[in-house]
């Protein structure tokens, strides 16, 4: 089995890394549906033109690219945490949460994990499974293979989901703004009201409350 590679971008940590686990989610600040993480391990040969950060690539080119990282990875595996998960816990834990289980289901455990953003994930989300090393990259999906097309995995399964539960809740247009909060978006909850995969503590989903002057009750979107 070939093992991924830091392909020069961290040479301080390519003598000890062994297989590169690269990790990024999809969603974080929508209003409705799920937060998705993707965890990928590369091979050393592996041969994915135009492999980077998901949001630079169209459509198209994401689901071309999607069906080759899965079929040239040597793992891949998606968590998933519900916009209930998400209220409960807040985003940033329910994102932590998505990214363990995306590692924890890899077929073939990682040396290191390398996690985009500027924070890693805390082992108690790991649910007792043994810790593993973790670096956080900023921009690391601009930066590192294993990070770009875990971007890209979890970017297109979200996509795919929010255009099925388009049907499923329909008139809020999730198949064209994916949960984020366009104008089209926001005007149809102000009508209708959320539905059961909107963030309820999500700023603008629910009616701003107010008291005794103060401002909105609402918790912010992070």
């Amino acid at each position: 089995m070939s093992q991924g590679l830091l392909h020069g971008i961290l040479p301080g940590l390519a003598d000890e890394a062994g297989l590169i686990a690269g990790i990024d989610e999809a969603g974080r600040g929508c209003l409705a549906g799920p937060v998705v993480a993707g965890a990928v391990i590369l091979p050393a040969d592996y041969d994915l033109p135009g492999l980077t950060d998901s949001k630079k690539l169209s459509e198209a080119a994401r689901d071309v690219l999607a069906d080759q990282i899965r079929k040239q990875a040597v793992c891949w595996s998606l968590g998933v945490c519900r916009a209930q998960v998400v209220d409960q816990i807040n985003i940033l834990q329910a994102t932590f949460r998505a990214m363990a289980r995306s590692v924890i289901h890899l077929k073939v455990r990682p040396s290191i994990l390398l996690i985009d953003g500027n924070k890693t994930i805390p082992v108690s989300h790991f649910n007792g499974v043994a810790g593993y090393q973790q670096e956080w990259i900023i921009k690391g999906d601009e930066k590192i293979p294993e990070i770009s097309a875990a971007s890209i995995l979890a970017k297109t399964f979200r996509d795919s989901l929010m255009v099925k539960l388009e049907k499923r809740y329909p008139g809020y247009g999730f198949a064209i703004h994916k949960g984020y909060g366009t104008k089209f978006h926001m005007d149809a909850v102000r009508e209708n009201g959320p539905c059961l995969i909107h963030r309820l503590t999500f700023k603008g989903v629910l009616p701003e409350k107010k008291k005794s002057g103060q401002e909105s009750l609402c918790l912010p979107g992070i």
